[in-house]
């Protein structure tokens, strides 16, 4: 089976790289600068740390969703050419949350911020927002689908954002704690919703290939299943964030320093799960930031806090929670193929790729 996500991650990337690529041609020049007469060397710290990310790899598993979604309700690759606003948008992201975490490894690399510079990342991550919005512009969609689509994507980056500064405001203020609902919307909004709109637009795809004339209770019908699908899919974002922070606690993230959640102050699920009804853990817990902030991911203080929340079984159990949740999406991914359905078993199978 990983060869045929293979398959279908590399007409992804082939998308993705149309974008980005390394020798823009005057045809890319014309379509995403038209009307300007430009010297070549003019937009490439625009692109190149875009690019110098994306080609750094990554699992892709966003708009892979998508892809498979649309496949698996019938609309073949029609949601191929939309994924740029997932991806892209994704990739904006992660340029500004390194610089806003100064954090100093992405993908096994420096961040962004440090190759280039604060100014040119803040430029170019803002830049990937925009640029995905040229597929929107040459999709073969009625203008009435394009503007949906808009619709979905904008509503979807302002959640995304809102959880971003939730996020920022928890490790700038070393006395709060957030409980776990409060956890699980921030997470939900920063992780889960990106992933809710590429179930969104791989269903809206599917649809709208199909060019089905339906009756006013059957389109009720499938704007349910767009919603429980894209619920389902917040799981799996939320799901997938959980694991991560686990991972950043326990084995270590491949291309992220071991330990650099502990740095910027995160407070993640273990740890409000530490912190939940324990008696003197707050002041054990400022200490390991404060150390790990002022002198990094290498200080004694790190390994001890690690040492510390495995004894005390939360990551265990923060674990155990983004297992379910990935599971949970699974369930209603599942229900939508039989075992010889191809797509949907690949669709099922994305939810194992994550764990």
């Amino acid at each position: 089976m990983d060869r045929e996500y293979t398959r279908e991650i590399e007409k992804i990337e082939a998308v993705l790289n149309g974008y980005l690529p390394a020798f823009p041609n005057d045809a890319w020049y014309g379509r995403i600068f038209p009307g300007l007469d430009l010297k070549p060397e003019w937009p490439e710290n625009l692109i190149k740390p875009g690019r110098d990310l994306l080609k750094r790899g990554g699992k892709r598993w966003r708009p892979l969703l998508a892809h498979l979604l649309c496949r698996t309700l019938g609309g073949g690759d029609t949601a191929l050419p939309l994924l740029p606003l997932i991806e892209l948008s994704h990739t904006a992201s992660l340029i500004h949350d390194d610089l806003e975490d100064n954090s100093g490894e992405r993908r096994g690399q420096p961040a962004i911020h440090l190759l280039y510079g604060s100014d040119t990342a803040i430029n170019s991550g803002s830049f990937l927002y925009f640029l995905p919005f040229v597929s929107l512009e040459i999709w073969e969609g009625k203008p009435e689908e394009k503007n949906k689509l808009w619709q979905l994507w904008a509503q979807h980056l302002r959640f995304l954002h809102l959880g971003q500064s939730m996020d920022i405001a928890w490790h700038r203020d070393p006395a709060f704690v957030p409980s776990i609902d409060e956890y699980m919307l921030m997470c939900g909004l920063k992780t889960g919703y990106l992933a809710r709109f590429a179930a969104l637009l791989g269903v809206e795809a599917a649809r709208i290939a199909l060019k089905t004339t339906v009756s006013a209770s059957v389109a009720a019908l499938n704007q349910e299943l767009a919603l429980s699908l894209g619920e389902a899919a917040k799981k799996l974002g939320i799901g997938f964030q959980i694991l991560d922070d686990v991972k950043n606690l326990s084995t270590g993230i491949a291309g992220k320093k071991h330990g650099d959640d502990v740095v910027e102050g995160k407070k993640s699920l273990p740890v409000i799960l530490y912190l939940q009804g324990k008696d003197g853990c707050h002041a054990f817990v400022q200490r390991c930031f404060t150390a790990a902030r002022e002198g990094g991911a290498d200080v004694p203080e790190v390994k001890e806090f690690i040492d510390v929340l495995t004894r005390a079984g939360v990551l265990v159990e923060a674990e155990r929670q983004g297992k379910a949740l990935i599971s949970e999406a699974k369930t209603a991914f599942s229900a939508l193929s039989t075992a010889d359905d191809r797509e949907g078993r690949l669709l099922a199978g994305l939810t194992e790729l994550l764990i």
